[in-house]
């Protein structure tokens, strides 16, 4: 009899969830939008139908449940105060599953640390117990393993690489700091800067006039496969700014591989390569040479689900 995990990413806009085997294949998957309910208590019900339709049809014995979602805590099961999330300040979200559906194996996690718990089961990190996961979207998160397990700290919100302040008086981010990290190596970042690299090269660009909400990763990407120069700059200055992010990183928690994760990565060499040499100029002589920068081996498509579902896979 087949074994299998469920895997739910929450999202402020959709949610997610999939059965998953123990050999990371989706095998039934289902998607419904977390706009279309107002409170905690009536999305749960949503939640337990979608639950439901992709367990039916199941020949096998679910292990549990692995959850993704914003700012959730991995030790009290809550999701607390999720700025984009009808659910208000502290939801109870493993402790309901678990009352609901009797399955002793639910656990919640950040999007990030789903991640790199799925690159540890499923993708590149199978055979390391020492990695960091970077994700790049909207923001940027990041999931830190250390000894072959995730790093949660005092209180399960360990590991907000994001918001490590690269430039003191630089770009405002939406924690209220400024010069964080994401602000300019996350997708939304990639875009800021590629606009102020229009105006150093006086709007010198093929896509110059392209408007901002047609403007993504994608498009500046293949302008810079065509040679464009903003675009081309773009990508460098975005590698040199997370090389030296990540040299700092390195120097704290000393992994043998770093994984990128997102849209912006599938760009290649255009942005690996500049990140590869700024990491290595800026480690220290004892690091250098060491470190792996490399595109995450989980599929973009189904990589929240499995990173939710890895949880259950690795508590067992």
């Amino acid at each position: 009899m087949m074994k299998y995990a469920i895997g739910i990413d929450i999202g402020g806009t959709n949610t997610k969830l999939g059965v998953v085997d123990e050999k990371g294949s989706v095998v039934k998957r289902h998607e419904f939008k977390t706009t279309d309910y107002g409170s905690f208590s009536t999305y749960v019900e949503g939640l337990l139908r979608a639950i439901e339709f992709v367990t039916a049809a199941t020949d096998g014995q679910c292990q549990g449940i692995g959850i993704g979602a914003p700012n959730s805590n991995y030790y009290t099961g809550t999701i607390d105060c999720a700025p984009n999330l009808p659910f208000g300040d502290s939801a109870p979200m493993v402790e309901t599953l678990r009352t609901a559906l009797g399955y002793k194996h639910i656990y919640i996690t950040n999007d990030a640390n789903a991640a790199a718990m799925g690159e540890k089961i499923y993708g590149g990190g199978r055979n390391l117990d020492h990695f960091i996961v970077i994700t790049l979207g909207t923001g940027l998160g990041a999931g830190i393993i250390v000894d072959g397990k995730l790093l949660y700290g005092a209180d399960g919100l360990a590991g907000e690489l994001g918001h490590v302040k690269i430039n003191a008086n630089g770009r405002v981010c939406g924690c209220g700091g400024r010069g964080c990290l994401e602000t300019y190596c996350s997708a939304t970042g990639i875009k800021r800067t590629f606009l102020e690299m229009v105006s150093k090269y006086n709007g010198q660009s093929t896509i110059a006039n392209v408007p901002w909400d047609e403007l993504d990763a994608r498009v500046i990407e293949d302008a810079a496969k065509e040679g464009d120069i903003p675009a081309l700059e773009t990508y460098k200055v975005t590698g040199n700014l997370l090389g030296r992010a990540l040299s700092d990183f390195v120097h704290f928690s000393r992994p043998s591989a770093i994984f990128l994760f997102g849209g912006p990565v599938k760009s290649g060499d255009l942005l690996l390569e500049p990140t590869r040499a700024s990491l290595e100029h800026n480690l220290m002589p004892i690091f250098k040479g060491k470190i792996k920068v490399l595109p995450s081996e989980l599929p973009q498509a189904d990589a929240a689900i499995l990173g939710a579902s890895a949880m259950v896979w690795h508590a067992l």
